[in-house]
């Protein structure tokens, strides 16, 4: 079976071709720059066919950027598909799912009404999915469409972890709570951590760390999600490229009486302009933040200092949260590339019997670097959110067909 997942955003649109029979990818490139001039990158992984970067094509919309996909993937040349009616099904990646999905859902008017009636709770992100959705319905009528929504990993949690300090009626009348996100890749590392620790689920705690330009922790217990870090919105949390984190909320009007700026400048601010860049003044990118820590720059070691703290507290709360702790996960880019963040983080957890190896910590890839006299596994394990949509994607494909 073939399956081409989407992660759509508004002006871009993420793609990777699987074949789910080896779980392997076909295909896999990016359409950017949608409704402006449209770049257009193609990487086939099949030995023999060449690859196409950053070209010029026009791609007034989503559709088009999707029609230059499929071309490129049955291209007679370079393509590796012989034909669309090869493409068994799409699965799509979508922000929020607010509380009205606890699940991966096959695509029908309903879910479509479900996934707008969350663009307030998405602004930015379930617009852009929708109009991937749309786009593929067009161009490829017929072909199953699943969603994977990046919330609902984290539906499993308790009130006591989800409900906001704030009148009780925000949350009957608007659904203001703790989503979380980054659920699919918090739910794919979980598992793989739970294989490492035997493979079964009941009655372990693990933490898991998806550290990055965008970053967030998740305490998972028993294989489901306990508690999380990001909010309503991803802002909160530990400190993030370019995001403030969690932070005294009158800040938010402080900070716009001084400069006389709205609520809504404001939160852009602490949205674009925040976090580690903000910090530092150098950049958003923490190997940036490395070279300039090394030269001396105060500010650049102050930025990671900070994040490596918050990520401690979390890393902290939680175990207390879950009353101990099996595992610690590191991923995503920052989690599983840089061995001096993890080291930050874990130096000054031996009161909690964490340790790792340091010769371990320097390799690439999924590795155990739990230290010789750790009580508490430490694993870098590469998220693979794609494969996650596929497989998804694939299990309600075949029970369609039962």
């Amino acid at each position: 079976m073939n399956i081409l997942v989407i992660n759509a955003g508004s002006s871009s649109l993420k793609y990777q071709l699987f074949d789910m029979d080896t779980q392997s990818i076909v295909a896999k490139g990016l359409c950017e720059r949608i409704g402006i001039d449209g770049k257009f990158t193609y990487k086939p992984q099949v030995e023999g066919k060449e690859a196409i970067n950053a070209i010029d094509i026009p791609m007034p919309t989503h559709n088009e950027a999707i029609q230059a996909v499929l071309k490129a993937l049955v291209d007679e040349k370079n393509g590796v598909l012989k034909s669309m009616s090869e493409i068994d099904a799409v699965g799509h990646r979508v922000l929020h799912g607010g509380q009205k999905f606890t699940k991966s859902m096959l695509v029908d008017d309903t879910v479509l009404a479900a996934i707008e009636e969350c663009i307030p709770l998405g602004p930015l992100h379930n617009p852009a999915n929708l109009m991937g959705i749309r786009a593929c319905a067009e161009v490829m009528p017929g072909v199953p469409q699943v969603t994977v929504f990046d919330t609902a990993f984290h539906q499993t949690m308790p009130k006591s972890s989800y409900i906001y300090a704030i009148p009780y009626e925000y949350y009957e009348k608007y659904s203001v709570r703790r989503y979380g996100f980054h659920g699919t890749s918090h739910r794919y590392v979980s598992a793989q951590a739970i294989e490492l620790l035997g493979g079964k689920a009941e009655g372990t705690k693990v933490i898991t760390c998806h550290l990055g330009n965008g970053s967030s922790l998740a305490a998972v217990k028993d294989g489901k999600c306990f508690d999380t870090s990001m909010g309503l919105t991803p802002l909160e949390g530990v400190p993030m490229g370019t995001r403030s984190g969690s932070m005294d909320p009158a800040i938010v009007e402080f900070i716009a009486n001084k400069e006389g700026i709205s609520t809504s400048e404001t939160l852009t601010m602490l949205n674009k302009k925040s976090g580690v860049l903000g910090i530092s003044g150098v950049s958003s990118d923490f190997r940036d933040l490395d070279s300039a820590a090394a030269q001396g720059n105060e500010r650049a070691e102050l930025a990671l200092e900070i994040f490596a703290y918050d990520v401690k507290k979390y890393i902290g709360s939680y175990v207390a949260a879950m009353n101990g702790v099996d595992a610690i996960v590191f991923t995503a880019g920052l989690g599983e590339n840089s061995a001096e963040m993890r080291e930050r983080i874990t130096n000054g957890l031996d009161y909690l019997g964490i340790e790792i190896d340091k010769e371990k910590n320097a390799v690439r890839g999924t590795v155990d670097i739990t230290g010789k006299n750790s009580k508490v596994k430490v694993f870098v394990i590469p998220t693979n959110e794609e494969l996650v949509i596929a497989m998804d994607t694939q299990e309600i494909v075949n029970n369609l067909k039962k």
